[in-house]
């Protein structure tokens, strides 16, 4: 069954800085303002989360959601859809550059067009074009190149 990819997204959140952005009216990929918009039905979902269990090829029957918010709101925004089982990423290296003030970054933090890519390639779903419009998108894959090679061959084991 596929389902479209969900990402909750900060009204705050900065459109030009986002790295989601070239994914907006995009078959497959639905849109949703937290806090006030209002989530499909979540059930068969997983949530990207970096507390969760690692996120497997076995898990390409599931939908995906995505919380893209700044690190200081997106505690409250996990909160709120903490029904939604988490799954985590693998260790991987962003390339964007982060370049917090206010709030400390986790270890690992990924951008979250970075954190789409690698579960996409996890699960076996198809990526062309996802990174298109990315400006690290060439560095990130280049960094991470081994890993998702691994995913690759993962994915198309049945």
């Amino acid at each position: 069954m596929s389902r479209d990819t969900v990402l909750l997204r900060h009204r705050k959140e900065k459109k030009s800085k986002c790295s989601l952005q070239p994914l907006v009216g995009k078959p497959g990929f639905t849109f949703v303002s937290w806090p006030a918009g209002t989530l499909p039905d979540l059930t068969g979902y997983l949530r990207l989360d970096p507390e969760g269990p690692p996120l497997r090829a076995e898990d390409r029957d599931q939908g995906l959601l995505l919380v893209d918010a700044t690190w200081r709101y997106a505690e409250r925004m996990i909160a709120s859809v903490a029904e939604v089982p988490g799954r985590s990423l693998p260790g991987l290296q962003t390339a964007y550059p982060r370049r917090s003030k206010l709030h400390e970054e986790p270890e690992g933090g990924l951008a979250s067009i970075e954190a789409l890519y690698a579960a996409y390639l996890i699960t076996g779903r198809a990526t062309e074009g996802l990174l298109d419009g990315y400006r690290w998108a060439e560095a990130f894959v280049a960094a991470n190149a081994d890993a998702f090679e691994s995913y690759r061959r993962a994915a198309t084991i049945p």
